[in-house]
């Protein structure tokens, strides 16, 4: 039996757990970064897993292909800006691995769940509801 809705994507539950983890890391920016780099970091974790959402609701297997690829691409912004903010010492290092290593297996995920709708036959539905 498919899916029923996209909360049950692990994908999508690891992109949330993703997202709060960058919330709690950003709460030690300084202040004058509110509105730099603690948004930007927010607003691309928040991408991933709304992207996930976004195209699992699509009825075309393109479109979810190309939320799905917009999620990895805000995944690939949150690692950087979570680099960066080491690297300015707005953030701990050990910290910033940890939310690193999830933002790995929120990858892993995402590409398995690529992979898996590229090797659906054509005509199928959008997601495997």
């Amino acid at each position: 039996m498919g899916l029923k809705t996209y909360r049950e994507l692990e994908a999508w539950k690891k992109a949330m757990m993703l997202t709060e983890e960058a919330y709690r890391i950003s709460r030690s920016f300084p202040e004058e970064e509110r509105f730099g780099l603690t948004s930007q970091l927010r607003r691309a974790a928040v991408s991933v897993p709304a992207n996930i959402a976004e195209g699992y609701g699509r009825s075309h297997r393109g479109d979810y292909l190309h939320h799905l690829s917009i999620a990895r691409g805000s995944l690939a912004e949150v690692e950087t800006l979570l680099t960066l903010s080491v690297r300015l010492n707005y953030a701990d290092r050990e910290e910033a691995v940890s939310v690193w290593e999830s933002a790995q297996q929120t990858g892993r995920l995402l590409n398995g769940l690529i992979a898996s709708l590229r090797n659906q036959q054509p005509g199928g539905e959008a997601s495997s509801r």
